[in-house]
């Protein structure tokens, strides 16, 4: 027995196996070939846990984050989630953020495909066509989440929804509905219109904009919406695909809205529109 000395528990370094091997998930490929991606800091652990044990394959936690948070490690292994103690270092390794907090947990893939997303009555879905900058989609999905959307798809040649950026700026609601990712644009909207949805393109340049999408009954109905690239808007293509090129009208001066703001304004018209007049359940 060691007398005068304060027994602490062995901690993980930045240099310990487990360490490197979740480091690997700060990329894209690793993150495909195994399946798994990181959730970095308090909330997106939180919803992670929340989300059942078998989404979670562990969790990393310094002491000091332990001790701040210990709800969340305490959910972790009620939940059966091994919560592992490392060092400072070893949750600098893990994060993308310039202020580490402490937790990082370790996520098997919740992305899911079109027939998974789409079943058992669905009224609204967000459709990212080609977004690339990962905090704007998360935050979409986050939108999209608070709205009351059934599914956010991204379609090929968007961001890693699953990536550090676009998990947190979703603040947690990656895990809270179905997410789709890397489908060409014309199996996504094939697949909406088979499953009764109208389709409707977020567009600056449309003539017709929301408030006459809504006044014509096109919102009464399940709706998915098209949104675009950040920089130069959707694909001509994609938005010959829609059945509506829709416009979010600008009463002020500002010369447009981002990508964001634009989706949660469709979002919502549509969601109010659906719980008021269209019949939806709520």
């Amino acid at each position: 027995m060691i007398i005068g000395r304060r027994w602490r528990p062995h901690m993980l370094t930045d240099r310990s196996g487990r360490v490197r091997e979740a480091r690997k998930l700060l990329r894209r490929p690793a993150r495909e070939k195994t399946g798994r991606f990181l959730a970095e800091g308090p909330q997106a652990v939180r919803e992670a846990v929340a989300a059942g044990a078998d989404r979670v394959v562990e969790v990393f936690a310094t002491p000091a984050a332990a001790e701040r948070w210990p709800e969340i490690v305490a959910g972790a292994r009620a939940a059966g989630v091994a919560v592992v103690t490392a060092d400072d270092a070893a949750l600098a390794a893990l994060s993308e953020t310039v202020t580490p907090q402490g937790l990082v947990a370790v996520c098997r893939s919740l992305t899911v495909d079109l027939p998974t997303a789409l079943g058992g009555g669905t009224w609204l879905v967000a459709v990212l066509a080609e977004a690339r900058d990962p905090g704007n989609a998360g935050t979409v999905i986050r939108c999209a989440d608070a709205a009351g959307a059934d599914a956010v798809v991204l379609t090929r040649g968007s961001v890693d929804p699953q990536g550090g950026k676009a998990v947190r700026a979703s603040a947690g609601s990656v895990f809270h509905l179905p997410v789709v990712a890397d489908v060409p644009a014309t199996e996504a909207v094939d697949a909406l219109r088979r499953g009764g949805l109208t389709v409707l393109a977020a567009d600056g340049a449309a003539d017709l904009d929301l408030d006459e999408a809504e006044s014509a009954g096109m919102l009464d109905g399940p709706v998915a919406w098209l949104f675009g690239n950040e920089a130069w808007g959707l694909p001509d293509d994609v938005r010959a695909l829609a059945d509506h090129v829709v416009s979010v009208p600008i009463h002020g001066r500002a010369e447009s809205l981002n990508l964001a703001t634009a989706a949660a304004v469709c979002l919502y018209a549509a969601a109010r529109v659906q719980r008021c007049r269209g019949g939806r359940r709520v």
